[in-house]
């Protein structure tokens, strides 16, 4: 993971503060309590035991600590903490694993599920300290301040001075914000837009799969031109993106995300096509009737454990219902459909395409057409993932559905 430029100036935009209070993560030190705001992303509460811990902390103590359930506030070398972070992470990768059985794919989709939550409990049990101006306190830390505006916004005005213990964040968090910032940073590169980038900002999703966006790039527009379209779940914007540079005259984008809706503006502005792009908050449609409706729910109906996880688990698959139901009440006569989804579920033996055409009928939908694109991504190749059997046969799709009646 690529570390911040030094002194990077902060001016990345910010992120909306939250009005409800901070949690608050307490603990001793050096005979006194302490106190200082909790942060953490994916909601999870403060530890209820905290040890300090620095450079003469040994790994095998802090793994011990750790699986009990101890929290460990670094306060030593920052470079060191890093690496007893990935001590950590060693240690639990060498845990054996219950093994699932090779006919049961949903049983090895949910133990895979379980590790990966466990060991996100535990690395997430190491701390590091901010200071007012996010600032992280230790010998040898980066600048992080840009990274931490855009998740957590504008440091608060009455925090005064930096220096000292401010806050406190889990250092897997915090390197998950440094990893975000340079994405948004950089951009990612986009093939359907001419090679052109989406910046995706923190806890918004990052189109780094360009297969389900070579769909939308190459699907036959139901007519040309093209006068409006729906993008139910935009996200970073960039299917409106995509369909705006295809002629779409407008595109309206929906999300419930205030950073999703800032993230789909900022990209429209970069790639010159905010005139024909308008973000709107709404659970799933906007108001009124389009020719062309595009949906990518999440593809795996699971529960997601973070923020950015739903944009890949969608809970007893909640926004493809929705989508399929609403879809024909928001169709102009003749109009289509269109919905990616990856057949992954299927493969996992959590979804069945039975079940996916029942869904179809049952909204009174017909199938237009579908169009087939294999994953590019590395886990497809990835021999040593357990979900490997279902990712390497994965096929995404874009299906045209049409209302049944017209």
């Amino acid at each position: 993971m690529n570390a911040l430029r030094p002194n990077a100036p902060p001016t990345t935009a910010a992120a909306p503060q939250d009005a409800t209070p901070a949690p608050v993560l307490t603990w001793d030190e050096g005979g006194e309590p302490r106190s200082a705001r909790w942060r953490s992303e994916n909601g999870a509460a403060p530890p209820r035991r905290v040890a300090v811990a620095d450079d003469r902390t040994r790994a095998a103590d802090a793994y011990k600590l750790a699986c009990e359930g101890t929290a460990l506030l670094w306060r030593g070398d920052f470079h060191n903490a890093r690496q007893l972070l990935a001590a950590l992470a060693r240690r639990i990768d060498r845990r054996p694993r219950k093994p699932a059985p090779a006919d049961d794919p949903a049983r090895a989709f949910h133990l895979h599920r379980a590790a990966q939550s466990q060991r996100a409990r535990i690395l997430g049990m190491l701390l590091v300290p901010l200071d007012a101006a996010y600032g992280v306190p230790l010998h040898r830390a980066p600048d992080v301040r840009a990274a931490c505006i855009q998740a957590y916004g504008p440091a608060p005005a009455e925090s005064g001075a930096a220096g000292g213990t401010h806050s406190v964040v889990s250092l897997r968090e915090l390197l998950g914000l440094v990893g975000a910032y340079e994405w948004h940073r950089k951009g990612v590169e986009i093939p359907a837009l001419g090679g052109e980038r989406i910046h995706p900002d923190y806890g918004v999703f990052s189109p780094q799969r360009g297969e389900y966006v070579d769909l939308v790039g190459r699907a036959p527009l139901p007519a040309d031109p093209l006068p409006l379209a729906f993008d139910i779940g935009t996200g970073s914007g960039v299917l409106a993106a995509v369909l705006a540079r295809r002629g779409v005259r407008r595109v309206v984008g929906t999300d419930q995300d205030p950073r999703a809706l800032a993230c789909a503006r900022r990209n429209a502005e970069r790639l010159g096509v905010a005139d024909r792009f308008e973000a709107v908050a709404a659970d799933l449609f906007p108001t009124g009737r389009a020719p062309l409706v595009v949906c990518n729910p999440p593809w795996l109906p699971a529960k997601p454990t973070s923020a950015v996880e739903y944009a890949v688990y969608d809970p007893n698959s909640r926004m493809l219902r929705g989508f399929l139901a609403g879809l024909p009440a928001h169709l102009t006569p003749g109009g289509e459909g269109w919905l990616i989804l990856s057949d992954l579920a299927e493969h996992l033996g959590l979804r069945t395409r039975a079940d996916l055409l029942a869904l179809f009928e049952a909204a009174g939908l017909t199938v237009l057409d579908r169009l087939d694109i294999a994953p590019r991504h590395p886990k497809a190749r990835d021999t040593s993932d357990p979900l490997h059997a279902a990712r390497a046969a994965e096929v995404t799709s874009l299906w045209r559905l049409g209302a049944a009646e017209d």
